[in-house]
């Protein structure tokens, strides 16, 4: 079944499911869902954020024994704004959050930025029937009394995934048909990424863990020309520095300096791509010195070399 928004006052029961009061802090832009009950559930859509505040998702769906996997900062959506206040895009990269149906999440939303989304809630058991043999791999969505919470930074075939679903032309008779493959497709390239993580056990976390581990990630993004000392880390986390490392892994996917070095580069080619400098005017802004470690570094995180990765973008 679909449902679809282009205004506030056009908002029913479904909508208010999803969004609640936080609806009168946000401008809509589009708001799209997509029920295909008992099995899955997918909704997308666009706001301006009038007013900050801090979105808690919803913890009914309509699928009561789910998982939930939201990508944020995903898409753009090109109407011009209804307001003629300036309004800025999230400087934050793309990532995906996967939690369980009944684990809240508290997002951070700027006044004046335009937020994007994508959710999908899937049933664990049409989840195990989807990823058959290597359900094993990730026993650990499938414990219903296990408090999870695991990010992603997306790959191009992801983000290529979204903007698919985000634009495709509403007139086809077989949309609901094409967005549930979307879906799943979305969920293939999701679970291909995370094959690809660092061994870690999942061990149960509470929500102090979780809020902890976050102001952690949060300190190395708020520096990426310059590395935090793990004894400031640690001072943040609130917690000795193994079970700081475990949780971080646990939850990224990667260890801290990895994912600091990933970040790093993934900033670094959007200096490339979208500031247009030149190689050695990123490695400077990123706080290398010298040039070939630099490159290889990228290479390393990015699949190419930075002056080649930059040409494509001519």
């Amino acid at each position: 079944m679909e449902h679809k928004i282009d205004n506030v006052a056009q908002y029913g029961t479904r909508f208010d499911q999803i969004l609640g009061s936080d609806m009168q802090n946000i401008e809509i832009k589009f708001l799209k869902s997509y029920d295909f009950l008992p099995e899955l559930m997918l909704h997308f859509g666009s706001f301006i954020v009038k007013k900050s505040f801090v979105r808690e998702t919803a913890t009914w769906n309509g699928i009561w024994d789910g998982i939930s996997f939201h990508f944020y900062n995903t898409f753009e959506y090109n109407n011009q704004n209804s307001s003629k206040r300036k309004i800025k895009k999230s400087v934050e990269n793309p990532y995906v959050r996967v939690f369980p149906v009944a684990l809240s999440q508290k997002i951070p939303m700027t006044k004046d930025t335009q937020s994007t989304h994508l959710s999908i809630a899937i049933s664990a058991d049409y989840l195990k029937t989807f990823l058959r043999d290597d359900a094993k791999h990730f026993e650990f969505l499938f414990d219903s009394s296990n408090i999870f919470l695991i990010e992603e930074i997306m790959t191009d075939n992801i983000l290529n995934t979204v903007n698919d679903i985000a634009k495709q032309d509403e007139q086809s008779s077989l949309k609901s048909y094409y967005y549930k493959l979307k879906a799943m497709e979305l969920l293939f390239y999701l679970f291909e990424s995370l094959r690809k993580r660092e061994k870690s056990v999942h061990q149960k976390l509470n929500d102090r863990e979780i809020k902890s581990i976050y102001k952690v990630r949060d300190k190395i993004v708020s520096s990426l020309s310059k590395p935090s000392t793990i004894t400031d880390l640690t001072k943040i986390a609130g917690m000795n520095e193994l079970k700081m490392r475990k949780i971080f892994t646990q939850v990224f996917g990667m260890g801290i300096y990895d994912y600091y070095q990933h970040l790093r580069m993934k900033e670094a080619a959007r200096l490339l791509r979208d500031e247009k400098l030149s190689v050695s005017e990123a490695g400077y802004q990123m706080g290398f010195e010298n040039l070939s470690h630099f490159t290889r570094v990228f290479e390393k995180h990015i699949g190419k070399k930075p002056k080649k990765y930059s040409s494509e973008f001519m």
